[in-house]
């Protein structure tokens, strides 16, 4: 852990205690009362693959998308993308945000890194595996604004062609958004402010499908499964839901409930959805995880509305699968629906 070094206590009579922790998140983010951060970069005591295949058909590399802020995304290629298509030459691009709570996570732990090597070979695309500000440091809506600034970095990359493997590879007719947990959510929101308006690809940039895995939402009022899932006991087995209330806290601006815009996509003060258009949509829900029942809802309530979305389900997984297990079952089909969706979109989209 690394560490803020404070100064000693004065010796002087009625100074300040020296800050304490207040939160402690996984034992990788503390908040001490004094408002700093301690943040580690020991991630050892998750479960996160010890070992990546290093014989994937897939380039990546590096590239700063935000100077200012000091933000990168991982970029990845297919080096066999199979026969080529005349009427689709180059590949499509599939923008995608990690999970993490909103507190924690880069591209870079191995089991994104491996996630991400799995979708550029196989669906195949040109992956953008993007970093983004994290809290308690940069509360929401810092992701979310980071998350359209890698679609607006994107829209002037289509118009600058500065970057190589962009220039040669990318259809930037054909990009997907997509996102696990926190980073769904973070697609979510790049939908609605596509939908509105707000974020401008002035026509360079044409995204064409979202894709939201396990969806971090949240609101005050429990659901069934939360409640279920809180009534458990603890198991030994890994559950990242345990600390979602506690990332919640970390993650939305101070004083902000669980039904803040943020979070709670109908909350209270949330914007109204109904006449906002949306690209074909495909959400997946796992069947264990404590989040469920609010990803239920969430394709209920835009399907109402008359939103193009698809819903998969996973039964027996639990929140993160992919993540956690990138080359088990499970996710093997996880890859395979959003293939299909890909090509479908592609058709529909193309003609």
């Amino acid at each position: 852990m690394s560490t803020i070094p404070s100064s000693p206590a004065s010796a002087v009579s009625g100074s300040p205690p020296p800050p304490h922790v207040v939160e402690d998140c996984m034992g990788i983010v503390q908040l001490l009362s004094d408002g700093t951060v301690r943040r580690s970069l020991d991630y050892s005591h998750l479960p996160m693959l010890r070992h990546v295949p290093s014989d994937l058909p897939v380039q990546w590399k590096d590239v700063v998308y935000d100077a200012g802020n000091g933000l990168r995304l991982r970029m990845y290629r297919p080096t066999t993308a199979g026969p080529a298509d005349k009427k689709h030459p180059k590949l499509p691009v599939l923008a995608y945000f990690h999970g993490g709570g909103f507190c924690i996570a880069s591209f870079e732990w191995p089991n994104f890194h491996a996630g991400a090597l799995r979708l550029a070979g196989e669906l195949p695309a040109l992956v953008l595996s993007a970093d983004y500000r994290l809290a308690p440091e940069h509360r929401l809506p810092a992701a979310h604004q980071d998350a359209e600034t890698v679609l607006s970095w994107l829209r002037d990359q289509a118009a600058a062609g500065t970057d190589a493997w962009l220039a040669e590879c990318a259809d930037f007719g054909r990009v997907f958004v997509c996102g696990d947990s926190a980073g769904g959510n973070m697609v979510h929101h790049v939908a609605a402010r596509l939908g509105s308006g707000a974020l401008a690809l002035r026509d360079r940039v044409r995204v064409v499908g979202c894709v939201i895995l396990w969806p971090y939402f949240g609101g005050e009022e429990r659901t069934a499964a939360e409640a279920e899932a809180e009534a458990m006991a603890p198991s030994s087995e890994f559950d990242p839901g345990r600390n979602f209330e506690q990332m919640w806290r970390l993650a939305l601006p101070e004083g902000a409930t669980r039904d803040h815009p943020a979070a709670n996509p109908f909350g209270p003060e949330s914007a109204p959805l109904d006449g906002v258009p949306f690209p074909p949509v495909l959400v997946a829900k796992a069947g264990r995880d404590r989040m469920r029942d609010r990803v239920a809802e969430y394709v209920a309530r835009l399907r109402a509305m008359g939103k193009p979305i698809e819903l998969a389900v996973f039964e027996g997984q639990g929140h993160g699968f992919f993540v956690f297990d990138p080359f088990g079952d499970a996710s093997d089909e996880l890859v395979r629906v959003v293939r299909q969706f890909v090509c479908t979109c592609t058709v529909a989209g193309h003609g």
